[in-house]
């Protein structure tokens, strides 16, 4: 007999944030979050998200323990301006029980036919900052903060509840030595000067802080053509920047400007915290903090987390003035090895960016979608 129980105060938020402690704690490849900062994602208070879209967080029961999660979510600015009528979940996990992972999802379904939504979609979170997919490929690898784990299991849950493939995406990586600087490094200089380029680049993060609003700005106009995006806005920009900027080691933010100082490409990488999260295990003190701190100044990989050319300039050449300035600073840092985030399987544009580094594609992962109109 499963039982649901609705998220209403901080004790069963909590339970829901550790419920995957324990569901992967003998697991070498799953990266716990901090627990403390997962929880402040859910509060309505703390994440602006919530003045445009609407989250419910059920826990399963069996026997009064705790056998899965899901988190049951409606961004209205998809629903009423985009005209999208879909249900998102996420934050996803339960035990290999078909019982469990459908009640979850059954509890999904209901709410998006109380709102007279059309389809569900996930695992997906509120916006396109946020982690997508379920892992089908590459369960033996360590991956990065930015994207879920998940037991193998969960694929066949998803295609039990009659559930079909919506998006496929890609993670690749590849080998900093075997980066050629040559297909690059000519190209940016002859781009620089046949549009008045230049690069602009960083010390301290006090410094990035004057340019972040227009990276946002240059975010949402350069990714708005892809599916289920939706733009951030300015409340949300602040807490992206107190959130996420003061993580990134200033030196891997990359702007591209024209003559007139207009922002016209930016890149943002990211140091790998995974093992530092691993070894923190959900807390920042009393070690955390100090796990962290240490990737961060002397991690040896590092994550491509975002790239942005204002639609204008794209199909010019801007990312060899970006890889050319990261190839500087990565010799320096001694980096070892380069990830990427999830990327659409289909966007083959992007993955013609990277072909000269020689990428090797070592997860999948899929978001699957069940209509319900």
């Amino acid at each position: 007999m499963i039982t649901l129980k609705e998220v209403n105060n901080k004790k069963d938020l909590k339970a829901f944030v550790k419920f995957p402690f324990k569901l992967y704690k003998n697991s070498k490849y799953w990266v716990p979050p901090i627990i403390s900062q997962e929880m402040k994602t859910f509060d309505k208070k703390e994440n602006p998200v919530f003045n445009d879209a609407e989250a419910r967080l059920f826990l399963a029961y069996r026997n009064n323990e705790i056998v899965g999660r899901i988190v049951a979510i409606i961004n209205w600015i998809e629903v009423k301006e985009q005209n999208q009528k879909k249900m998102r979940f996420g934050w996803f996990d339960f035990v290999d029980d078909p019982e469990v992972s459908q009640t979850l999802l059954n509890k999904v379904e209901e709410i998006g036919r109380e709102n007279n939504l059309e389809y569900i979609e996930g695992p997906v979170g509120f916006s396109n900052l946020d982690k997508v997919g379920v892992l089908t490929e590459g369960f033996d690898e360590v991956g990065p903060m930015v994207t879920w784990y998940n037991h193998p299991y969960y694929v066949k849950h998803y295609e039990t509840a009659s559930y079909k493939v919506e998006k496929s995406y890609i993670e690749s990586k590849f080998d900093f030595k075997n980066v050629n600087p040559d297909t690059f490094a000519k190209a940016n200089e002859l781009i620089k000067k046949r549009y008045q380029l230049r690069a602009l680049n960083f010390n301290k993060t006090e410094d990035v802080m004057p340019y972040v609003d227009k990276m946002f700005d240059l975010f949402n106009e350069t990714y708005a053509a892809l599916s289920s995006f939706v733009a951030i806005n300015d409340i949300q920009k602040a807490y992206f920047k107190e959130k996420f900027i003061s993580f990134v080691n200033p030196e891997y933010i990359k702007f591209v400007m024209d003559k007139d100082d207009n922002l016209i490409g930016f890149a943002i990488v990211m140091p790998s915290f995974s093992k530092a999260l691993q070894k923190a295990k959900g807390k920042l003190f009393p070690l955390g903090f100090k796990h962290i701190l240490q990737a961060k100044k002397n991690g040896k990989d590092v994550i491509f987390y975002l790239i942005g050319i204002r639609p204008d300039f794209q199909h010019k050449g801007v990312h060899a003035v970006i890889f050319n300035e990261y190839y500087k600073v990565f010799s320096e840092k001694g980096i070892q090895t380069c990830y990427r985030t999830p990327e659409l399987e289909d966007n083959i544009a992007i993955q013609q960016i990277w072909k000269h580094f020689g990428p090797k594609v070592y997860k999948r992962r899929k978001t699957y979608r069940k209509d319900i109109a």
